[in-house]
């Protein structure tokens, strides 16, 4: 199976499309990655868990397995959304559909920018992306995976 998961750019813009908030709040920040954490804990998935609302770090947790690597990846997952608006597999994807890569078109350092899954904008319905839901330690499309699962999950609670 290749490493995308047989994603278009088109159904990766879609889950973007479904997946926009209310709002972004502390508070919301907390329940949106204590839903991730959650998720992660009942499959004992080593992950890396951090939600941004530029600039800050709202939320981060680091569960068994995760190694200092992941810091590094969340580091460079965020600068791909933050500079494009956009999950980081849609931009890995988008690339590869055009039949080149992330690095070679934008020529952006790939030790500072990672267009691998796990990196997911965070927007808020009327303003725009705001922040970004950050996902490290599995296989790119199941880090890609856990963020759209979470963020479907989170938005159903919010509409009760």
């Amino acid at each position: 199976m290749p490493t995308t998961g047989n994603f278009t750019p088109e159904q990766l813009l879609e889950h973007e499309r479904e997946l926009v908030l209310p709002s972004l709040s502390n508070d919301d920040a907390l329940d949106l990655g204590l839903t991730v954490l959650r998720l992660a804990r009942e499959r004992a998935l080593p992950v890396l868990v951090e939600v941004r609302r530029w600039p800050q770090v709202l939320f981060r947790a680091a569960l068994p397995g995760v190694v200092p690597d992941n810091d590094v990846w969340v580091d460079n997952k965020a600068r791909v959304v933050q500079r494009f608006g956009h999950s980081t597999l849609h931009e890995r994807v988008r690339h590869e559909t055009a039949g080149t890569t992330f690095a070679v078109k934008t020529g952006l350092p790939e030790s500072e920018y990672a267009a691998h899954g796990g990196g997911f904008p965070l927007a808020v319905e009327g303003t725009g992306v705001v922040g970004v839901l950050l996902v490290s330690g599995l296989p790119q499309v199941e880090d890609h995976a856990l963020a759209v699962e979470a963020l479907r999950e989170f938005l159903a609670a919010r509409r009760g």
